[in-house]
Parts: C-alpha cells; sequence; structure tokens
C-alpha cells in the first residue's frame, strides 16, 4: 500500500480502543508524513552519536530515547486536539531525565529552565483546546477543520495557542531555555532538540493555527512578521559575539526557526512549502552541526570554546570536508536543502509584504557571517592549537558514517528537492484554499 500524495486527508489511519470508554485514532497525511520521516532517521542517528560517551545506565538512557521517539511520532500521529496537547507535554519529562541525569555543568538548572519555560507556555495551549472543545463539543482535527469559529473566538484562542508555539520555536525573549539545555544537554539530546522538537511549534501551527484560525492568524501577520525578523536579527548577532560552539549552534537554530516561521504565516503557497522544507533542512543540519561540536570535537578536546580550536584541517582533514558541506548548508548555499527552504520561505514573505522579504533576508547575510566565522576559527586560523599536546585521530567509521548520511540529505535533496516539493504541494494548497 503506497502514500497517496494526492489527497489531503488522513490515510493509515488505525483505530486503539485500549482503555474503556476512550479510543483514540492514529493516521498521517501530507503534512505529517515529513515530520514522521524525519523523527525515524534522527533518533537512530541521535543514540549512534552517543555511543562511547553514555558509560552509565546506559539501559536507562536508550529507554528515555526510545520513549521520546515513541512520544514524538504520537504528536505527529494523533488526529485528536487534546491528545495532541497530552502527547506535547508528555515530551518534557523525559527531556528533563535526559538532561538532568546526563548533561554536563549547570544540568538541573538547565532541566528546570526547559521543563518550567516550556510547560508555563504551554498552559495557554490548554486553555484555547479545552475552549474550542467547549465551543464545537469535539476535539477531532477533521471536525474542528470544517467549522468556521466567529472572528473574536479565533483571536481568543491564536493569543493561546500563539504563545505556546512561540516558546517551543523559540522566539525573542522566549529562548533562554533553548540555549541552557543545548549548552547543558548531552549530544543526543541536543540532536533531539534541534532536529524534531523544534518542529513541533512547526506542525502545530500547520495543524492548529491555519487551517483552524485563519482570520486572526492574516490579522495578526505583521506582528508576527516583526517578532520573526527581531529574532533573526538578534539571534545572529548573538550568534556572531558568543565563543561556545554548542551555544553559537544553538543561536543558529533560533535563527533558522525564525525564518521558517515567517514563511508558514506568509500564507502563500511558496512561504509555506519553503518554512516546511527549511524546517526538515535545518532538521538535517543543525543536528550534523552538534554532532561535530558536541560530539566529535568535545570527545577529542574537552573543551566547547572555540578560542581553542584552530588548524584542525592538518590533524583531520576528512571531518574538517563534511563539517565544511554542513557550514555551506547552514549557510543556504545553492545545491543543498537549506537553500532550497530558506528561498522558497522568503521569497513568500517578499509576496506577502515585500519590505518585509528585504528585511529577513538579512538572515543569509547574517548567517553566512557567523558559519564563515565558526569554521574559519576552527579549521583554520593558523597553526594547530598547542592546548591540545597530542594528536588528535580523525572520524572513526562511526563517525563517518552519521556525518555522511547527514551530508548526503541535505546534498541531495538540495539537488533534486522533487520528493519534498511535490508532495508537499497538494496539502499545501488544500491548507491554503480550505481554509
Amino acid at each position: 500500500m503506497m502514500f497517496d500524495f494526492s489527497s489531503n486527508q488522513f490515510q493509515f489511519v488505525q483505530e486503539y480502543h485500549e482503555i474503556n470508554s476512550f479510543d483514540f485514532y492514529l493516521g498521517v497525511d501530507g503534512l505529517s508524513i515529513y515530520f514522521v520521516l524525519l523523527t525515524t532517521i534522527i533518533i537512530p542517528i541521535s543514540l549512534l552519536s552517543n555511543w562511547n560517551s553514555i558509560v552509565e545506565n546506559i539501559r536507562s538512557f536508550v529507554i528515555i530515547i526510545l520513549l521520546l521517539e515513541t512520544l514524538l511520532l504520537a504528536v505527529f500521529l494523533v488526529l485528536d486536539i487534546l491528545l495532541f496537547y497530552v502527547f506535547f507535554e508528555s515530551i518534557l519529562p523525559p527531556l528533563f531525565i535526559l538532561i538532568g541525569l546526563y548533561g554536563s555543568g549547570n544540568k538541573v538548572r538547565a532541566s528546570f529552565y526547559l521543563f518550567l519555560y516550556t510547560l508555563l507556555g504551554s498552559l495557554f495551549l490548554l486553555l484555547s483546546i479545552l475552549t474550542m472543545s467547549s465551543i464545537m463539543g469535539t476535539t477531532d482535527f477533521d471536525a474542528l477543520s470544517k467549522t468556521n469559529f466567529n472572528y473574536y473566538s479565533q483571536l481568543f484562542l491564536f493569543y493561546g495557542i500563539f504563545i505556546a508555539f512561540a516558546v517551543k520555536t523559540p522566539t525573542i525573549f522566549l529562548n533562554s531555555w533553548l540555549l541552557k539545555a543545548h549548552v547543558e544537554s548531552p549530544l543526543a539530546g541536543s540532536i533531539i532538540l534541534a532536529g524534531i522538537v523544534l518542529k513541533l511549534s512547526l506542525y502545530g501551527i500547520l495543524r492548529l493555527i491555519l487551517p483552524l484560525l485563519p482570520k486572526a492568524h492574516i490579522n495578526y501577520t505583521y506582528i508576527i512578521f516583526l517578532i520573526g525578523l527581531i529574532t533573526i536579527i538578534y539571534a545572529s548577532f548573538s550568534t556572531i559575539r558568543t565563543i561556545d560552539i554548542k551555544e553559537l549552534i544553538a543561536y543558529s537554530s533560533v535563527s533558522h526557526a525564525a525564518v521558517y516561521l515567517l514563511g508558514v504565516f506568509s500564507n502563500t503557497i511558496q512561504g509555506i512549502e519553503g518554512g516546511i522544507t527549511l524546517g526538515l533542512a535545518h532538521g538535517f543540519v543543525s543536528s550534523g552541526l552538534f554532532i561535530c561540536a558536541g560530539g566529535i570535537l568535545y570527545d577529542r578536546s574537552s573543551t566547547r570554546l572555540i578560542t581553542f580550536y584552530r588548524g584542525i584541517t592538518q590533524v583531520m582533514p576528512l571531518f574538517s570536508i563534511l563539517f565544511f558541506i554542513l557550514c555551506l548548508g547552514n549557510c543556504g548555499v545553492p545545491l543543498t536543502l537549506n537553500f532550497i527552504g530558506e528561498f522558497m520561505s522568503l521569497y513568500g514573505i517578499f509576496e506577502r509584504l515585500p519590505i518585509m522579504g528585504i528585511l529577513a533576508s538579512s538572515s543569509i547575510i547574517l548567517s553566512a557571517a557567523y558559519t564563515i566565522y565558526m569554521f574559519n576559527r576552527i579549521a583554520f586560523a593558523g597553526a594547530y592549537s598547542k592546548f591540545f599536546m597530542f594528536n588528535i585521530p580523525d572520524l572513526t567509521k562511526r563517525e563517518f558514517s552519521i556525518l555522511l548520511s547527514l551530508v548526503l540529505f541535505t546534498v541531495l535533496l538540495g539537488v533534486y528537492p522533487a520528493p519534498i516539493l511535490d508532495g508537499l504541494h497538494y496539502s499545501v494548497s488544500c491548507l491554503i484554499y480550505n481554509s
């Protein structure tokens, strides 16, 4: 049985009666299938990347990662808005335990930041969902998508849902939890956070805001664009000034997340397709960069400070090549999937509001600035750092295989993006014209 991309209906729907008087449905459509595939690719990579660095409580570590995969897949597969919230929040306890047990430095503080920020933000989402349920008497996605809330109801619901997703994206003033979580998290946690968890807000916007609250999100487009633009500029300049390589990649994630946030709120086919594509591309590239920084370099040097890296090409040429390709992807260079996503997102923004499209295009220059700065300091910058008093081995077969797989996804889909764009087109068109 093959998936039909020419239908906007949920497919492979399965009904479960695990609890008396309570049943739920799982299924995929043309939007959710890409997030499901991204999850099934990134989770095994996150496990393999931590293969040697976790030496205690390995069984518990694997159980937490697999539990996270189950809950993340449930978010993308569930067909009920209330269960969407339940699984959306259920991700927090495993992440809290993962960072608290296997993190480094101020891991307890970072795990509490993650838990409290996202929990408090999601309370607004719960309030909006309960309001929807009380108005319509149902929490089923299909039933809700066929209803029209009045304008003032949409405004009230929009506030609650957008605040929750603004925390999870995250936007400016709401991003401190992400930086602390990334810096102190184990490598697998950073990969899952950047590669999948940040995409929950993107998926939530596509599933809840765009189809259910069309009048509200169109009315607030200018404010959302302004928030996104400020986030891009703030995160990019913060990236340029930081000296911690994991923090630099975390700020970079915030900047790219703001671009695909603007893309999906442009309410154009190109913008929404570009936002989803950029989200998928960011999942591959950011995971690869975190493996380079928090895995390969940190495992060999026990430091995250960029000032201690230079001339790494002299001793790790294979690593430098793959790292360079991932950096090109982070810049949005042509022939990478990031270029397709970023170009289409900015095109959609420009089509909706030209002046904002021009200003948002600054992300291209700024991302190139901080990415080239990072690569130049690590790969070149003179003689090999005297901080390392021993020879560092190049990539192992495991590390090479992991990075190569992410590079191939980024480059091959950048050269031939039809599997993503053609598959998205009908679902995105229905999303715009049916709302």
